[in-house]
């Protein structure tokens, strides 16, 4: 019951932090007859939590994404972009995909990526002649690669739930994220040939402006290259990677003049609220794993599901599919919080040929990547309603239409790499 009450509380618009802290603390009054377990709980649950070094990395990662947006460096990589491939016909759209790839890898969130993203290249779309569903859909598309492309603060939670390795989720998101933005290229491309008036052309830009343009942007190459190979090489710790990452990040604000103390003040404000958000959501998320702990309901249930025989195949289907379902409804943390100590046991009982840590990596980008199609999927996808928000001229419909093509692309690499586990697996296997 204590399922189908959280999924009540949660389309009520109780805020879900608090959904799964009610629930579970009341679940455990009732499964423990008294308080007593329960404010003990409370107690050590909290501190536990909120003393846990690993969620240092978090408000690093969410400090870094601000300062990304005051250094400009969203603008840079767009203009880099565009000026590569804005001639060719849907290059502007591409150029924004391409702009989102490089701007996630510093952001890390989706909604984020695409709101920053659709303040630069919303006005550039429309200039040259991209349709507004077109246009909206591909950024609202775009914006879910600020997710996938490490370093990513979903996977770092998802890392947490499951005990895995950091370093090494962000090495098998690689693959699965440019396969992303190349697929969301080629499906602009199949867009624009099959409706060939949503789309302009822009004048082609003269290659010292193209290598000027690509010269502007090495400071956020830098940043993500000394971020992300410092990690693999051990260098330092994911978490001293994200510290790293903010201090070039802010330098880099600073020295484009981004960065004053407003708006130094501001960014730390917002990076705070954002913690405290995602924080309570994880403490909330702690008390309900602790009752369902309790009552061993997620290993009664992936025992359950071992007798039956199922094929893992057809558990794996099933379980992506309720996750794009819910992904509609809910963020992608949110989703991953409620739903990784119920289903994981699950995975984790099921043979795919694989070893358990590469069965868990390999579940945990594909839960990714399914939860972050919802943000995209009609009617409800999150991201479809940030961006569309920015374009009041667009009726929703034309977005619907034109997103579908790329969840069409998104369905099409889940299928690719839940058949072929070794795509997501490579690069780990090669270096580790």
């Amino acid at each position: 019951m204590s399922f189908p009450l959280l999924l009540l509380l949660i389309f009520l618009r109780v805020p879900i932090g608090l959904s799964m802290f009610v629930v579970g603390l009341g679940g455990l009054y009732f499964v423990t007859g008294g308080m007593n377990v329960a404010l003990a709980k409370l107690k050590s649950e909290t501190y536990s939590t909120f003393s846990s070094y690993s969620l240092s990395i978090v408000p690093m990662f969410l400090l870094m994404g601000q300062f990304a947006t005051l250094g400009g460096m969203s603008q840079a990589l767009f203009k880099a972009a565009e000026s590569w491939l804005g001639h060719r016909r849907g290059g502007v759209a591409m150029s924004a995909v391409g702009a989102c790839a490089g701007f996630g890898a510093i952001c890390g969130s989706s909604l984020a990526t695409a709101a920053t993203m659709g303040q630069v290249a919303l006005p550039e779309l429309r200039r040259y002649g991209y349709s507004g569903g077109f246009s909206t859909a591909t950024l609202a598309a775009g914006g879910t690669l600020g997710i996938l492309i490490p370093p990513s603060v979903v996977l770092v939670i998802y890392a947490i739930l499951t005990e895995q390795n950091i370093a090494k989720l962000f090495l098998a998101a690689f693959i699965p994220g440019i396969l992303a933005a190349l697929g969301y290229m080629a499906t602009i491309s199949i867009y624009v040939r099959l409706n060939p008036d949503s789309a302009g052309v822009r004048p082609p830009v003269p290659y010292s402006e193209r290598f000027s343009a690509l010269f502007r942007v090495w400071p956020v190459l830098l940043v993500f290259l000394v971020v992300v190979l410092g990690i693999y090489l051990g260098w330092f710790t994911p978490t001293e990677g994200a510290a790293v990452g903010a201090l070039g990040t802010g330098l880099i604000a600073l020295f484009n003049g981004g960065l004053t103390l407003k708006t130094l003040s501001d960014s730390i404000l917002a990076t705070g609220r954002s913690t405290a958000m995602i924080f309570f959501i994880v403490l909330g998320a702690g008390f309900y794993n602790g009752f369902l702990a309790l009552t061993q309901v997620p290993q009664e249930l992936a025992s359950w599901v071992g007798a039956q025989g199922y094929s893992p195949w057809f558990v794996l289907a099933l379980i992506l599919v309720l996750y794009l379902v819910f992904g509609c409804f809910m963020d992608s943390l949110s989703m991953i919080l409620l739903t990784i100590p119920i289903f994981f046991p699950i995975i984790s009982v099921l043979d795919f040929g694989l070893s358990a840590e590469e069965t868990a990596i390999w579940f945990g980008i594909l839960v990714l990547i399914v939860v972050e199609v919802g943000l995209i999927t009609p009617p409800v996808g999150m991201n479809l309603f940030v961006i569309n928000s920015m374009d009041r001229l667009t009726p929703m419909v034309e977005t619907y239409r034109a997103v579908m093509y790329f969840v069409a692309s998104d369905i099409v690499r889940v299928i690719l790499l839940v058949a072929f586990p070794g795509i997501t697996l490579f690069l780990l296997r090669v270096l580790h």
